[in-house]
């Protein structure tokens, strides 16, 4: 089944493929007038063939305001039906085939140039247009064998590549042959960048329905683990308050160990909650960057194993945010990982962006790095470093939470070992308006 997201997307790209080859036929009309008024210049002066020349040219000058006209109108970029490349097909058979009448009809070499609009017609439009195409161009043909004007020219090739029959022949075989390779090639180079697009979709798509899915899980869990996890909280509150505990301060302090051990599991469960499903959650709360990435970074120091962990905030000036647990957890899903791959060294720098108004947040490590394949699949689930079946969904989630914030997150291995990993968050996701402080701080004042 295909979703909602995959079909808009699919329609998308493929107004643009149909913009795109809509603006091929017409480089390919303006190719065809300058190639008839060349030919009709010769064949009248250089070959003194008397021909209906103001006629000829008027038909000329009505293909050149019809592609005037087509000019303008996909010079902005919109939508392009087939029906409309039918169309724009048709008015150039319709213009070869008034020259062509006016020319000698089947007796001119040139009436095989119908083989490139049945060409074209068969690669660019749907099956219903393409027999409708050939059966015209049919019809053209008969039509001018029943009602041509023949030419005064000799059709005796004796004489080899002297006569002008012949010539007239290989030079529409080198027009229809070069002109099909070069549109051709073209044309469909277009389709297969429409068809890279809706694979990228596709697997967009997918991405999508892994992140639903674990939605679930993740909601699912958070409901089974959340009673136990509501229950020891109070049997530890309770055990906090009785006398036998509060006579020991050691066991009062383990206590206190094991409710901020629950306290974390809670955290965790809502992290992973929000991570799955949603950008922003309810556990959202106002500070600053400097400030979550500061805090964020001590508690990741002293809950971790690390032996090096070298933290640069240089992140200036600093800014009203709002953050919750899915930001948290996509900065220690990328620390874990780093740390994992490299238990003794793991750093995070912190920069701003100026030019494109974003947080950078860079995280190395000096392990073995990113094998190549999972570089060309990086973020994608269960491509993983680790060799577990199933894993890489961390990284997985920390690639769907950044996009869904507008930004991004890429991985490359460095020259003298280890691994980077850049996200990049653009600053009107995260941070407070000024406007949005002054109002909040107008309501406190009231």
């Amino acid at each position: 089944m295909t979703s909602p997201t995959e079909a808009v997307g699919a329609g998308r790209f493929d107004d643009a493929s149909g913009l795109k080859n809509m603006q091929q036929l017409i480089q390919l009309r303006w190719i065809a007038v300058v190639g008839q008024l060349v030919t009709i210049e010769v064949v009248y002066y250089g070959f003194g063939i008397s021909l209906p020349i103001n006629l000829m040219l008027a038909v000329l000058a009505g293909l050149t305001a019809f592609n005037l006209a087509s000019l303008l109108r996909w010079r902005v970029p919109r939508a392009v039906t087939k029906t409309e490349l039918f169309v724009s097909l048709l008015v150039d058979v319709g213009a070869l085939t008034a020259q062509l009448y006016l020319s000698g009809g089947v007796t001119n070499p040139f009436v095989f140039l119908y083989l490139l609009q049945v060409t074209l017609g068969a690669v660019l439009l749907d099956a219903w247009s393409v027999r409708t195409m050939v059966g015209i161009t049919t019809a053209c043909f008969v039509g001018l064998a029943v009602f041509g004007r023949p030419l005064p020219l000799s059709s005796d090739l004796s004489h080899g590549l002297s006569s002008p029959y012949l010539q007239g022949m290989l030079i529409c075989f080198a027009l229809n042959a070069g002109l099909l390779v070069v549109f051709i090639t073209r044309i469909n180079g277009n389709l297969r960048e429409r068809d890279a697009r809706l694979s990228d979709l596709r697997q967009r798509a997918t991405e999508e329905e892994h992140i639903v899915r674990m939605g679930l899980l993740a909601s699912g869990a958070a409901h089974e683990l959340g009673t136990p996890l509501a229950t020891l909280a109070v049997i530890l509150g309770d055990w906090r308050r009785m006398p036998a505990f509060t006579a020991d301060a050691e066991l009062l302090q383990e206590v206190g160990e094991m409710q901020a051990q629950v306290q974390r599991c809670k955290t965790i469960v809502s992290g992973i909650l929000l991570s799955a499903g949603e950008a922003r959650g309810e556990s959202s709360v106002k500070t600053t960057i400097c400030t979550f990435l500061d805090d964020l970074a001590e508690e990741w120091r002293t809950t971790r194993n690390s032996r090096v962990f070298v933290y640069r905030n240089l992140f200036a000036p600093d800014m009203p945010m709002v953050s919750d647990s899915a930001l948290k957890q996509m900065v220690c899903n990328v620390l874990d990982n780093a740390i994992e791959a490299s238990p003794h060294g793991v750093g995070l720098d912190v920069t701003h962006d100026v030019a494109a108004n974003a947080l950078t947040l860079t995280v190395t490590d000096a392990g073995p790095g990113f094998p190549r394949e999972m570089l060309a699949q990086f973020g994608k689930p269960y491509q993983s470093s680790k060799g577990r079946t199933g894993g890489g969904l961390g990284l997985f989630l920390v690639v769907n939470v950044a996009r869904t914030l507008g930004g991004s997150v890429v991985a490359r291995n460095r020259p003298e070992g280890g691994a980077v990993v850049t996200i990049t968050l653009p600053l009107a996701a995260i941070t407070l308006e000024e406007e949005d402080e002054e109002d909040h701080d107008d309501d406190d004042g009231n």
